[in-house]
């Protein structure tokens, strides 16, 4: 059965593969033509780099961006969870609160990262603020959501039952929730690593976005790419952790 199960796995999996590699093919060739790596460094040329800069980037420049990920994304999750649950046991909160988040949503967070450098100086603080307010209200909406679309009726019978309400909310809302929270977590890691990269990009003196930025006034384009090339395998790996225990974990998604 597993073996049938990672059979269909690569075959789903081969198009997006082959579309890839013609890709970085394509990509190859037009810089080979171009010749000008400052402009369009070649694939090739972006790998020779990063392991030239391994010790660079591996320990010193990704583990900060790592933390500040980490870090804001983990707030986020505090944050918008905490919302969620608050709007979903008051009418009132939620009547007050989500006019607010909405428009937490339309403040781009790329033009005011600068001021939290002002405010902050160059520090973790100002770095986890952006990536918060990239990531929170995603979570805060989705995690509502899944917690308002509970059966009624099954809730109703627990209450019937005598169930206290903190016994309905842990044993059948949070299960209930837990698919759409962690459809939540899978749109929003990526938008943590790229917010935190435009941070440092706008106001650090460590990172890959700062390194990134770092290698543009030296016109090096493999090494401009090198970082960004990490950020995206960064991201990957986040995305294929929560589609792991996605799987392992929620599987009533299957039996409902």
């Amino acid at each position: 059965m597993n073996k049938t199960v990672n059979k269909k796995g690569i075959r789903d999996r081969l198009p997006s593969l082959i579309l890839m590699l013609l890709l970085l093919a394509a990509w190859q060739t037009a810089a080979v033509i171009i010749d000008k790596n400052n402009i369009l460094p070649a694939p090739t040329a972006i790998i020779r780099k990063i392991w030239e800069l391994k010790e660079t980037l591996f320990l010193k420049h990704l583990p900060e961006t790592l933390l500040t990920v980490l870090s804001g994304w983990g707030l986020a999750i505090v944050i918008g969870v905490l919302l969620a649950v608050l709007m979903h046991f008051s009418l009132i909160l939620e009547a007050m609160l989500h006019p607010v988040l909405l428009v937490t949503q339309t403040i781009p967070v790329m033009c005011i990262s600068p001021l939290f450098v002002i405010w902050l100086g160059y520090t973790m603080g100002a770095r986890l603020i952006a990536v918060v307010l990239s990531t929170f209200f995603a979570i805060t909406l989705n995690t509502y959501q899944g917690l308002q679309s509970v059966d009624q009726r099954k809730k109703e019978w627990l209450l019937t039952c005598g169930a206290g309400r903190f016994s309905v909310f842990w044993h059948l809302e949070v299960p209930t929730a837990l698919p759409a929270f962690m459809t939540a977590l899978k749109m929003t890691i990526p938008w943590a690593v790229v917010d935190a990269a435009v941070a440092e990009w706008l106001g650090a003196t460590q990172g890959l976005g700062y390194f990134s930025k770092r290698m543009i006034t030296k016109m090096d384009g493999a090494g401009v790419f090198a970082p960004l090339v990490l950020l995206c395998i960064l991201a990957l790996l986040g995305m294929w952790i929560l589609n792991v225990i996605d799987r392992k974990c929620i599987t009533w998604r299957s039996e409902n």
